[in-house]
């Protein structure tokens, strides 16, 4: 839906066009009755997405996801509170 208003208006109740315009409408400025300008929503772009933009700078070694056998010993059997010990 389009709307003409004059520039007067158009200052005086930017916001409320803004809101207007936000919601979908096309907001036609005039200046004495001879339209001058649109304002209209702003059609935002995305980025296009390239796949693989990461080949070949990025390494994983293969034993990435295997256990740490003293990592794991010291998470369920290593103290709570490691210094503790050395404080009694």
């Amino acid at each position: 839906m389009s709307k003409q208003v004059n520039v007067y208006e158009a200052k005086t109740q930017l916001s409320k066009l803004l809101e207007q315009v936000e919601a979908g409408d096309e907001i036609v400025i005039a200046r004495h009755g001879r339209p001058v300008a649109r304002l209209v929503p702003l059609q935002r772009s995305r980025a296009e997405r390239i796949p693989g933009g990461w080949e070949g700078k990025v390494w994983i070694a293969d034993d990435f996801d295997e256990r740490d056998a003293e990592l794991e010993d010291l998470f369920y059997n290593g103290s709570i509170f490691p210094d503790e010990d050395d404080r009694r």
